[in-house]
């Protein structure tokens, strides 16, 4: 089949969406799919397009022998007005993307930003295409709960936008068991439309390796049990108690905390850090996911933390699977879908969510019973090895779409040839 994927995030971006549509794509194109991406330039988590794309409205380029069309977008962080433009700004110049895009079996819509559905069936109903609409994120349910958005014409309208694109998709995609019952239960969506496509894990990529003496050495970190968290600086993310619990283990001068990554929450955790007087924490820039296997080498303990809201308990956060198949224990604070990884594979110790005194015990418990340690650093990798590898997922996936097409007469599922504007739509030859 062709894919065009329609999203917001893309590498050279670092991120959760990032590094799961990078998996997907990447997969897919393994398997003899040909893929396409529409994206806007990189700007994440900075709030500014990175400097090589500054000053173009539209360019081209491939990423692993794909085809990417990035367009311009009104870069910003944080939420309120801004983030609302930052969306409708690439809603709007996308259009330029697609216009150059070949014609597909099936576009992928990522969301959010929710506003992408409404280019997105354009462009599949132009090209007689399937329109898959990617949830990874309920919104507006998330802005809503979080008091981002409140009551009034605004969110009525949001809600209004999210009905339409689950009725106008071919097929409504969600990547928790927990979002799946809610699109069914709740949303109304009908089971039979509605795919199921989890989180994974690039298991050659990420997998068990020697400690990057070289890296250590140049973090200043040499003899040090290092303590990982790699992933987003956002709200969700309750990064807080992590900070509070390297506080606890300020007298434990081998354990050190790494935090690498960035987010709306970054500036604020450093001066909290600051505020600790934390000298067991180093913070880092986010780094290319081609570059985190060498950060995920340095870590004797993953450590992953979700702020306790409703929100967090159907999440599955990418960064667990990461460290899982690279053989680290995890510390996962957290509570609802998530945590069941770690229970089930044996491969970490779950603690309750927002509590630092926990979190360090969980980590001295580690750090005095290392073969236990070892053990469990193995069960993780064992796990994501037999139940998230992004080959088994996807093609697991791919069969969902193929018996959705059977059953609703959905447009041909047969590979097309290089189509071009002007050429028979795929399925109708």
């Amino acid at each position: 089949m062709r894919f065009l994927f329609l999203t917001q995030y893309f590498p050279p971006e670092t991120g959760a969406p990032q590094v799961r549509l990078a998996s997907l794509v990447r997969e897919l194109s393994r398997l003899g799919h040909q893929v396409e991406i529409v994206t806007a330039f990189p700007n994440y988590p900075t709030g500014a397009i990175f400097p090589e794309f500054r000053g173009k409205l539209y360019q081209r380029d491939a990423w692993e022998g794909m085809t990417v069309h990035r367009t311009w977008v009104y870069p910003c962080m944080g939420g309120g007005l801004k983030r609302i433009l930052n969306y409708i700004s690439f809603t709007i110049t996308c259009a330029w993307g697609l216009l150059r895009s070949k014609r597909a079996d099936c576009v992928f819509v990522e969301s959010p930003p929710l506003f992408l559905s409404i280019p997105g069936w354009i462009a599949s109903r132009l090209w007689r295409a399937r329109l898959i609409f990617n949830v990874a994120d309920l919104w507006p349910d998330s802005v809503e709960q979080l008091g981002i958005m409140r009551e009034g014409p605004a969110l009525r309208f949001a809600r209004a936008l999210e009905a339409w694109s689950y009725r106008r998709a071919n097929y409504v995609n969600a990547v928790t068991e927990k979002m799946k019952s809610i699109l069914i239960q709740v949303k109304r969506v009908p089971a039979a439309k509605v795919l199921f496509l989890p989180n994974g894990v690039d298991t050659e990529l990420f997998r068990p390796a020697a400690p990057d003496r070289e890296l250590l050495q140049r973090l200043g970190l040499e003899g040090k049990k290092v303590v990982l968290y790699a992933g987003n600086h956002g709200y969700i993310a309750g990064l807080d108690s992590a900070l509070h619990a390297a506080k606890v283990l300020e007298s434990q001068k081998h354990l050190h905390f790494l935090f690498v990554g960035g987010g709306s929450e970054k500036p604020r955790l450093l001066a909290l850090a600051r505020e600790l007087g934390l000298r067991n924490a180093t913070f880092l820039d986010p780094v290319p996911v081609a570059e985190l296997p060498r950060y995920m080498s340095v870590a004797a303990y993953g450590l992953v933390t979700l702020r306790k809201c409703a929100l967090s308990e159907g999440a599955r956060p990418a960064k667990t699977f990461v460290m899982m198949a690279s053989g680290k224990p995890v510390i996962l604070s957290a509570s609802g879908e998530g945590t069941q990884m770690i229970r089930e594979s044996g491969g970490g110790i779950v603690v309750a969510p927002g509590d630092p005194d926990k979190i360090a015990a969980a980590i001295l418990a580690l750090d005095e019973n290392p073969g236990e340690a070892q053990e469990m650093g193995a069960k993780a990798r064992r796990y994501v090895e037999q139940n998230f590898r992004w080959n088994d997922l996807i093609r697991n996936w791919l069969a969902q779409i193929d018996r959705g097409a059977e059953s609703t007469g959905a447009c041909n599922a047969r590979p097309v040839t290089d189509a071009k504007a002007g050429e028979t739509a795929p399925g109708t030859d």
